[in-house]
């Protein structure tokens, strides 16, 4: 069912794309307004063209709706945020084993004893 709103869809926003191209430029500064003549006058194109703008327009609207509607009510699973269980909870003070992330940051940037039997490196100053 969604796919073939999807085609139709399509079909709709091609010939919108199309009818107003076709219509009659209102300002002229492209120097393309057509000239007297050709397969349609310009007072029965006009009236032709807005109305088929104005009906392909509204089968957009109404198509967009449906495809809206339709991934609505689609069975997705839900957000991240509504529920599930955290997988590590924290302690409501915000530390972590009776630490605190400065804590345990202090203690990797202090200096190691050195091991016995290797090559000794002096400490960084």
């Amino acid at each position: 069912m969604e796919t073939v709103i999807i085609v139709i869809h399509l079909m709709v926003v091609l010939a919108l794309v199309l009818v107003v191209l076709l219509q009659r430029s209102e300002g002229g500064a492209l120097g393309i307004g057509g000239g007297s003549g050709g397969f349609m006058s310009s007072r029965g194109s006009a009236n032709v063209l807005t109305r088929a703008t104005a009906v392909l327009a509204l089968a957009f609207f109404a198509t967009s709706l449906v495809l809206a509607i339709l991934a609505r009510t689609d069975e997705r699973p839900g957000s991240i945020l509504d529920g599930g269980t955290p997988s590590q909870t924290l302690p409501a003070n915000g530390a972590e084993g009776g630490q605190g992330i400065l804590d345990t940051l202090k203690g990797q940037s202090e200096p190691q004893a050195p091991v016995q039997g290797g090559p000794q490196v002096p400490a960084a100053q």
